[in-house]
């Protein structure tokens, strides 16, 4: 979730800038902190609960969503709550995430050691005060860290993280998007419940990763949206044995898209995915990755009634065919949203 846009960056990197050139002069995520922060609560609903009703048509049922985009306490819970609010009104349901870590915010940049010391002693457990004051029949949500060159580096994104994981917040990672910093190997060290990005996972990081219940989220879309070459080492990681995802990374910096349609057609032309392997890394995987598949992600008795019926009579359309939404039916918790 977020306010605004980026649309004259993308400008910038067809012109030749890249992704770091634009977050080190000041752009990138910084400057939708800055429009973030300067919008109201009812500002941030109306945006993203358009975000929310545009992925429901296209048949995503449950969605992660990270927060990320305030940078300071106020406006991070300003984000979790209109989260919470928009989970419940539903009908997409949400999994928050409090992404505090996205970056280090233009008040530290001369101090990022000062803005993870805020981290650790006041916004970890600032936040956990204030969702069990208001949520507290809910499951913390997650924490997540940026951890990549020019946001947090390993020492920092394991302190961070430690420090979550004993208020008892489930963790996840940013990790391997540009430079391999050891974010993936941590996230399992850790008992992550999922490793996010892994483009430039080494070969002994994909071996720890596989050893443990951590998820390997692939989003094709970044790398897509960047126009880079390399995508995550999807073949690798399962063939390793390690529980792989995919999800769509929506963000307003370098993949507006949340359809999860687009996403297994592009995780099957450019990571060679069978479109049975895209599916079930897009379902039961994906739910695994938001510690729901015992809940969601498969078709099983007992389980919540979220379904999709599709316009088309075989599941390999949705890689076969890409920029249409193949969606008829959403079904959300056995309630019927007919589409068309």
């Amino acid at each position: 979730m977020w306010a605004g846009d980026r649309a004259a960056e993308f400008e910038m990197r067809l012109e030749g800038a890249s992704y770091m050139d634009i977050m080190t002069a000041g752009g990138g995520i910084q400057s939708t902190v800055n429009a973030t922060r300067a919008a109201s609560a009812e500002e941030l609903l109306d945006q993203t609960r358009r975000h929310a009703e545009d992925i429901f048509r296209m048949g995503t049922t449950s969605a992660e969503a990270k927060t990320g985009y305030g940078l300071e306490l106020d406006c991070e819970l300003k984000q979790l709550d209109v989260l919470l609010r928009l989970d419940a009104e539903g009908p997409l349901e949400i999994f928050p995430t409090f992404l505090g870590a996205h970056a280090v915010p233009k008040e530290y940049k001369e101090n990022p050691d000062g803005y993870v010391e805020l981290m650790v002693s006041q916004m970890l457990p600032g936040v956990k005060d204030w969702w069990r004051s208001l949520a507290a029949e809910k499951p913390l949500p997650f924490v997540d860290v940026f951890c990549e060159e020019g946001a947090f580096s390993l020492s920092q994104s394991r302190r961070i993280l430690e420090r979550a994981r004993d208020l008892g917040f489930p963790l996840k990672i940013h990790a391997d998007e540009f430079a391999n910093l050891g974010g993936a190997s941590l996230a399992a060290e850790l008992g992550a419940v999922s490793a996010d990005h892994l483009v430039k996972t080494s070969a002994a990081d994909i071996r720890t990763l596989a050893a443990s219940g951590t998820a390997a989220v692939s989003l094709p879309c970044t790398p897509f949206g960047l126009a880079e070459k390399e995508y995550s080492p999807a073949k690798e990681l399962i063939n390793s044995g390690a529980l792989f995802a995919l999800a769509s990374d929506l963000n307003p910096g370098t993949a507006w898209s949340g359809s999860m349609q687009f996403v297994i057609a592009l995780a099957s032309r450019m990571m060679r995915l069978t479109p049975a392997q895209a599916l079930a890394a897009a379902t039961i995987n994906a739910a695994a990755a938001v510690n729901q598949a015992e809940r969601l992600g498969s078709i099983h008795a007992g389980k919540q009634a979220d379904l999709l019926i599709l316009q088309v009579e075989d599941y390999r359309h949705l890689a076969y065919r890409f920029g249409v939404n193949l969606v008829d039916t959403v079904i959300k918790k056995g309630k019927v949203t007919p589409l068309s």
